[in-house]
């Protein structure tokens, strides 16, 4: 079952999942740059991107830096990826320090905490570099490219939840990720007010955070499930939540049927928890587009194609052409829903 969000206009649609075929290579500590890089410090400059996810180890964004690093690849663009392997508030600066120092052409971000960067975000535009937010939005860019609207998401979740609870409604909670991350946050408010306003017969007990870390998310799960007697749903939107939610259900067969459970998950992660009838459905867009899409965003903005302002356009390779939209933003779109019928088709 597949439903589209609204998305910036462009004329050839983002294709909907497609396999990713190996994990993106990883670097720790400082930055080093991967792909085809004379390592002259900033004798590429201008055709160079540094990439920081939220953290590395973390399998969505090893999706979307390998997309990234597959637009760089057929850009000519010099390419890196850095960053912490926790999701402090100011886990990132140093790399964005470290790319400002090397002379990089733009930095491409998933801000933990959109303040917190927010100044060395700023240093760096002073100093040229181009600015790319990716998955979470932060004030000091030039872009976003936003995987799908605010809204698209909430209702999309909401609407699989308010579906399997039917007329009678129930109770939920929802187990998102760091709670200082603005996308989490803003899914949860959209949700929050859909929910008031639509669904008086869904009553919200809690939201509680599992930081992006598997262990927490876990103890998360079970102490909703455990500390609500009439729990019926839980709607987790990110994917570590919603992997560890599945995991303390699988481990747990006195709440299963009891305790339903969806969000935003990856198909590698989430197909045994759909095949053993843990879980029944889950939502994702595609991640490895959404680094794609960036990396071709930031090539267009040191070429100068696009400022970031409403109504620029430029070409994303396969992806075809985008539109920036309102305040800076690009929607990638559309959003999967994944069950038993087609999860076993898809490995990132």
């Amino acid at each position: 079952m597949k439903f589209t969000f609204s998305k910036a206009s462009r004329k050839r649609g983002v294709a909907a999942v497609v396999t990713v075929a190996a994990s993106a290579m990883l670097l720790t500590g400082c930055v080093a740059p991967t792909g085809d890089d004379s390592g002259d410090g900033d004798a590429n400059a201008s055709g160079s991107i540094t990439v920081i996810p939220k953290s590395l180890g973390n399998k969505y964004f090893e999706a979307s830096d390998k997309g990234a690093a597959e637009a760089a690849d057929e850009l000519g663009l010099s390419f890196t990826e850095a960053g912490p392997t926790a999701t402090g508030s100011a886990d990132q600066v140093p790399f964005i320090q470290t790319a400002i120092q090397t002379g990089q052409g733009a930095i491409v971000i998933a801000a933990n905490d959109p303040a917190a960067v927010c100044n060395d975000l700023k240093a760096a535009q002073s100093a040229g570099v181009k600015v790319v937010a990716y998955d979470t939005d932060t004030d000091c860019r030039d872009v976003f490219i936003n995987q799908a609207t605010v809204e698209g998401i909430a209702q999309g979740l909401v609407d699989l939840t308010s579906a399997h609870l039917g007329a009678e409604g129930g109770t939920i909670a929802i187990l998102s990720g760091g709670a200082n991350a603005a996308n989490l946050n803003a899914w949860v408010d959209a949700m929050t007010a859909i929910i008031e306003e639509d669904h008086p017969e869904i009553t919200i007990a809690k939201v509680a955070y599992g930081d992006d870390i598997d262990e927490k998310a876990y103890q998360e799960a079970q102490g909703l499930i455990q500390s609500i007697p009439d729990l019926d749903a839980i709607i987790a939107p990110d994917t570590v939540s919603v992997k560890e939610a599945a995991h303390y259900l699988a481990d747990t067969p006195e709440y299963q049927g009891k305790v339903w459970v969806t969000g935003l998950g990856l198909p590698s992660e989430m197909v045994e928890y759909i095949d053993s009838g843990v879980i029944e459905q889950f939502g994702l867009w595609n991640p490895e587009d959404l680094g794609y899409l960036a990396s071709y965003a930031a090539q267009a903005l040191i070429n100068g194609d696009i400022t970031g302002a409403e109504g620029d356009t430029f070409e994303a390779g396969k992806l075809g052409e985008y539109t920036v939209g309102p305040d800076g933003e690009v929607v990638l779109g559309p959003m999967f829903v994944f069950d038993s019928s087609n999860v076993g088709d898809f490995s990132f």
